[in-house]
């Protein structure tokens, strides 16, 4: 990159020497892209505009400007947009162009912040958390065929299966905590992309997905969602 603008959001700051930062972005043009940033970074949830120059995986970042107000979440709302940004941080490639999630990741933060004036707030988190996953994972080639099983045989919606990150569904003999069934799966197929899930399928995709992320994310647990549970028992 050679004085390339780049269009994002701050996903990410550590302290770099005395009087710089490595930022990690998340970007229209090129996914996450990290650098060394010469001033203080910005407010996270914002969308900025900077200049970035180098070959390395490290850029120099340049000519930084945040586009609009600050943003500020509390509750709920906090714990969400550290979640998106730990997944983002943790599973998205270097340099690798994200369309789908970049798009779905701006409207979640719009979303957040109406998130207190929701008539069912907890409904409407899951739904947006669920949508934004649902773009991350294709982007990152995890699209998921939810009409044939792991040998390529139609989904039966008598059956049961288990999942299986490079597999797919797994027929299973039984019926079991882990098992899903194939008739939530099939209720997949009713599914226009950009609507709202109906509520048999965020009860399939709040399982399936934080299978797959935990399967993604590896031995190292989420900060944000701890957290969240501590934060969570602390209000109880």
């Amino acid at each position: 990159m050679r004085n390339e603008v780049l269009h994002g959001y701050l996903i990410h700051h550590r302290k770099y020497r005395e009087r710089s930062h490595i930022v990690h972005l998340f970007t229209q043009e090129h996914g996450r892209v990290d650098g060394i940033l010469r001033q203080t970074p910005p407010p996270q949830y914002q969308p900025l505009c900077l200049q970035a120059t180098g070959k390395s995986e490290l850029k120099n970042f340049t000519k930084l400007e945040i586009v609009n107000q600050p943003v500020f979440f509390f509750g709920d709302a906090f714990f969400s947009g550290f979640y998106l940004n730990e997944i983002l941080l943790r599973l998205c490639p270097l340099e690798a162009e994200m369309p789908q999630a970049y798009a779905q990741y701006a409207q979640t933060l719009a979303q957040l912040q109406h998130l207190s004036e929701q008539a069912q707030p907890h409904q409407f988190l899951k739904q947006i958390l669920r949508k934004f996953e649902h773009e991350l994972l294709e982007d990152l080639g995890y699209a998921l065929d939810f009409s044939t099983d792991a040998n390529q045989q139609e989904l039966m919606p008598e059956q049961h299966y288990l999942f299986q990150l490079n597999e797919g569904f797994m027929p299973s003999a039984q019926a079991s905590r882990a098992a899903l069934a194939g008739q939530q799966i099939l209720s997949m197929r009713a599914y226009e992309k950009g609507g709202d899930f109906n509520p048999e399928q965020l009860q399939l995709l709040s399982r399936l997905y934080r299978q797959m992320i935990t399967s993604l994310l590896g031995e190292r647990p989420l900060k944000s969602r701890q957290l969240w549970i501590q934060n969570s028992q602390t209000q109880s």
